[in-house]
């Protein structure tokens, strides 16, 4: 089992998520959200730092998943949303981990098998692939569903590896 830690950036709402999975079998082991304080902007850049930092004392994971940046037409929010990718980008390779970077319809396809699935969509599997009963927020669930798009895909690869299957490669 692989412990992978999933984010889904933002600067006032960054989510994340902890599971175990060996591609087939997943569980969830923590999840939750930073929110940032209505400080200035490097303030809030600096409480993500800290968040993640802080999430991966805690849960030790040994791959870290985030969503890349969605350019929408506000150009000065997708520059706000990488600049907050940055700040939890900096902090895991501080801890010197391996990063995989996820486009949100990858992450759509691989959970749902639709990469335009609607945010419903993608909470509900994501409920039902982690057996989670109850309310959890879409940034949260953003962040699972990402680390579960990781880890499905890494046991893809190790599987494929260089191996033939089925006279395909």
């Amino acid at each position: 089992m692989t412990r992978v830690l999933g984010i889904d950036p933002g600067s006032r709402v960054t989510g994340y998520g902890v599971i175990e999975s060996d591609g087939v079998h997943s569980r969830h082991l923590y999840s939750g959200c930073i929110r940032t304080s209505s400080g200035e902007f490097p303030q809030r850049l600096g409480e993500i730092f800290a968040g993640i930092s802080t999430v991966l004392d805690e849960w030790s994971p040994q791959e870290v998943a985030i969503e890349q940046v969605f350019v929408s037409r506000n150009a000065a929010s997708a520059l706000k949303l990488g600049q907050a990718r940055g700040a939890a980008i900096s902090a895991i390779v501080t801890c010197e981990l391996p990063v995989f970077e996820y486009t949100p319809a990858a992450v759509k396809q691989g959970l749902v098998g639709n990469g335009r699935a609607e945010k419903q969509q993608v909470q509900h599997m994501v409920q039902v692939i982690l057996g989670m009963q109850g309310r959890m927020g879409w940034d949260e669930s953003d962040a699972l569903a990402v680390a579960l798009c990781h880890a499905h895909s890494s046991a893809t690869r190790r599987q494929i590896g260089g191996h033939q299957i089925e006279g395909h490669w």
